[in-house]
């Protein structure tokens, strides 16, 4: 078994020690620099699985051997140890390339956890993820998936938090999720949110939990967002959306690494990365005063741009064929293919909704074609989806079924209205699918889907 190694650079020899003694309580080699000179030549013989260094040193300072170790050593991933409280220092590490920091005094529960994240990059599997092009969730074969693809295996390395913008439906939850599986949080949970799906008054006990009975209808403990990603990965999509309020709350969370469930008197340690996205401006929103400046410096220390589809388009054929594979799989259907004459338009349109809005389109053309061929014809792009009629007053012609005057679900209803008209067109046809489909008028494939819908196979 091979003995990690760890360089401590720090020019008391108090705190040296002190991490020498924590370090190798957890079986690692150690070795101690007092300055950035000393430590650059002990690099330059031997590399180091992990370097721990001071922000202030006598010939320099510990953002100087980060970006050293950015060019010379990149496979060393560099902590920083900052003055309590000075989160401009910590930002400016993350930026220039430290993996993590921690500020003193030092906490060694934290230092410990930080220690063990860090040395997980030094695992072989790891290693050889790290060397790969393997595509992952972020498939295509252009330039910028490319680019994207080894923007997302760097900022793996990294604890800092990134910033993902990009377009509606363009993948941002899919970055966010690869950064996440290549670090060395992969084995811990990633926990996503919709910033804007949580009302207001329940963000708080939504983000950071909450005790029984510490209001109306808290009947038991709930841990919360932060709590349910510990030791893992935070994803706060649409983070744009979230009220002023709760944009303080959030910074002193990700500022203090813990979080005060609501009704509780302390605070709770959490180990974290945050990553977060929107679709929106947000420097605009900080110039407005709808957005934090504080809290958008805290979240923007990398910034990590995901392309729009129309600027990906030779990537068209690969994720079709994908999503066209994966819904086959899901409504356990024959499989489908774009027509020479389909993927052309497909490449030619202009995709305001991105990606997911190419799934949308593809999932309503594979149940309403007959054949194995999607053609033009057959994309219904810039229609709206062909379902069944709507509703009128009274009675519905075809099924009998009474529309209330009051107040209703309106989807239940509607789906109440389908399952009666499967039903009766299977019943007729003695349970024939081919039959009841051609009975209701739609293609096999499009009853299939929506027995699996409706959960009636």
């Amino acid at each position: 078994m091979t003995t990690h190694t760890a360089l401590i650079v720090d020019d008391e020899p108090d705190i040296r020690e002190l991490l020498e003694i924590t370090l190798v309580r957890m079986g690692i080699a150690t070795r101690s620099a007092p300055d950035l000179t000393t430590a650059r030549e002990l690099l330059e013989a031997e590399p180091a699985h992990l370097c721990l260094t001071d922000m202030n040193l006598p010939d320099g300072n510990g953002i100087d051997l980060v970006s050293w170790i950015q060019e010379h050593r990149p496979e060393t991933p560099v902590a920083v140890i900052t003055a309590y409280g000075n989160m401009d220092t910590a930002i400016e590490a993350l930026k220039a390339g430290a993996f993590d920091f921690v500020s003193k005094p030092v906490e060694l529960t934290r230092l410990r956890e930080l220690v063990s994240s860090a040395l997980r990059l030094s695992e072989p599997e790891h290693q050889e993820s790290q060397q790969t092009d393997d595509p992952g969730l972020l498939l295509g074969k252009s330039e910028e998936i490319r680019r994207l693809r080894s923007q997302t295996r760097k900022l793996a390395r990294s604890q800092a938090p990134v910033f993902i913008s990009g377009e509606s439906g363009s993948g941002k939850e899919l970055v966010a999720r690869m950064i996440h599986l290549q670090g060395p949080r992969s084995g811990a949970p990633f926990v996503a949110v919709n910033c804007g799906a949580i009302p207001s008054e329940l963000m708080e006990s939504e983000f950071f939990g909450h005790r029984k009975g510490s209001f109306t209808g808290a009947t038991e403990n709930k841990e919360g967002l932060f709590r349910s990603a510990d030791g893992g990965t935070l994803f706060l999509d649409e983070v744009a959306d979230l009220p002023l309020a709760m944009q303080v709350k959030l910074l002193r969370a990700i500022q203090e690494k813990a979080v005060r469930p609501v009704g509780e008197s302390r605070e709770i340690p959490v180990d974290i990365r945050i990553l977060s996205a929107t679709h929106k401006n947000l420097p605009e929103l900080v110039k407005e005063g709808s957005f934090r400046q504080d809290l958008f410096y805290r979240i923007n220390v990398i910034e990590l741009s995901v392309p729009p589809l129309r600027e990906r388009i030779e990537d068209i054929p690969i994720l079709a064929s994908h999503i066209l594979e994966r819904i086959a799989r899901e409504y356990d259907c024959p499989p489908a293919r774009l027509s020479p004459g389909a993927l052309a338009y497909l490449k030619g349109y202009g995709f305001p909704g991105n990606v997911r809005e190419l799934e949308n389109i593809l999932e309503r053309a594979f149940t309403l074609c007959d054949s194995e061929v999607i053609d033009t014809d057959d994309l219904h792009i810039g229609t709206a989806p062909v379902d069944l009629p709507a509703e009128r007053g009274g009675q519905d012609a075809n099924t009998g079924t009474a529309v209330p005057d009051g107040e209703m679900n309106l989807e239940d209803f509607l789906e109440n209205i389908e399952r009666q008209a499967i039903e009766k067109a299977l019943e007729a046809t003695r349970w024939n699918k081919t039959a009841a489909a051609k009975r209701l008028g739609i293609s096999f494939r499009a009853l299939r889907y929506r027995l699996k819908k409706l959960g009636m196979e």
